[in-house]
């Protein structure tokens, strides 16, 4: 089924919206949910939860591109669940790995969450990552925005696990020097 379909099934309050979005992104979902949980209960439940988000959230939005809106939610959802999980016990994993990395390169670590979220300095980073090589920029956002290990990217594009640390290194070095021309920080 389209997506516009799914969505006109979603702005008419019928329930096969839920069994259509799981047949055509249930495996998406849960890979990104997975990505940042590293557990198949606590991943399937994220993609339940996102079926919810989004039979609550369509109506009133009306999303053009209902995979970007769906990978969005199962993102944040997964995210939340991840920090209430470490809320105690900091360290470790994909995500934890993977925010220490950035804050490298995003100004004022501390407030690293909030800055992400901003929309200023997500059009900014979007338009470094559209001005990148597709491989570097497809590198780049398994580990930041879908929080695969450097060994499951190394394996998924046939590098080595130091030549994407390389990649990931040079594309945050890229990054930050951006960040400072565009005026974010005065640098570290």
């Amino acid at each position: 089924m389209e997506d516009l379909q799914i969505v006109e099934l979603y702005w008419n309050r019928d329930e096969q919206a839920i069994t259509e979005t799981q047949n055509k992104y249930g495996n998406y979902c849960y890979s990104i949910a997975y990505g940042i949980l590293r557990n198949n209960e606590d991943a399937q439940e994220s993609v339940n939860d996102t079926y919810l988000a989004t039979w609550e959230a369509i109506p009133p939005h009306h999303p053009l591109n209902l995979s970007t809106f769906i990978g969005k939610i199962t993102r944040r959802l997964s995210l939340n669940k991840w920090r209430s999980m470490n809320a105690e016990k900091r360290g470790g994993g994909q995500v934890t790995l993977s925010f220490e990395e950035l804050e490298q390169c995003i100004p004022d670590g501390k407030d690293f969450q909030e800055q992400l979220d901003a929309q200023v300095l997500a059009d900014s980073i979007n338009g470094f990552l559209a001005d990148l090589k597709p491989e570097q920029r497809k590198v780049f956002v398994c580990r930041y925005w879908y929080f695969e290990s450097v060994e499951d990217i190394a394996e998924r594009f046939g590098y080595s696990s130091s030549k994407v640390k390389m990649m990931l290194k040079r594309t945050r070095d890229s990054l930050k020097e951006y960040l400072i021309k565009e005026g974010y920080y005065e640098g570290r």
